[in-house]
């Protein structure tokens, strides 16, 4: 098998994985995934489209991951293993589309406007 090359993003994070057969595996950035995502969630996260597929064990997975943090970094990594699957057996897709594994999710840091405080958020108003 050859090795496959998918790209996910997700706010302003990029992850570009390299997945390939072996053990099961996962690098992110040369570290192990335990070190570099230290919470459960995001390790769960990242592993998730892995484990709907059945194949945690059948895989190893090298991630180069930047920008952004670390949850958007997480899901970058999530879209890229998602879709990386889908490359490589097409029934997949019907497994990880009804989690919404293959969706880029569009949601953005609105930009601060002049004249506010934040994007939203106003300074205070005096009457008087």
């Amino acid at each position: 098998m050859e090795v496959i090359h998918t790209i996910g993003r997700r706010k302003t994070a990029v992850a570009r994985i390299y997945l390939k057969a072996g053990n099961g595996t996962i690098t992110v950035n040369k570290r192990e995934l335990n070190n570099y995502f230290t919470t459960p969630t995001l390790q769960y996260k990242v592993k998730q489209a892995l484990s709907l597929v059945g194949a945690e064990d059948a895989y190893d997975v090298k991630v180069n991951v930047y920008g952004g943090g670390i949850t958007g970094q997480a899901e970058a990594v999530r879209l890229a293993i998602a879709r990386a699957l889908c490359e490589l057996d097409a029934e997949n897709r019907a497994v990880l589309k009804p989690e919404g594994l293959l969706t880029r999710d569009p949601r953005m840091v609105e930009r601060k406007k002049f004249g506010q405080k934040k994007a939203r958020k106003r300074f205070q108003f005096s009457k008087r």
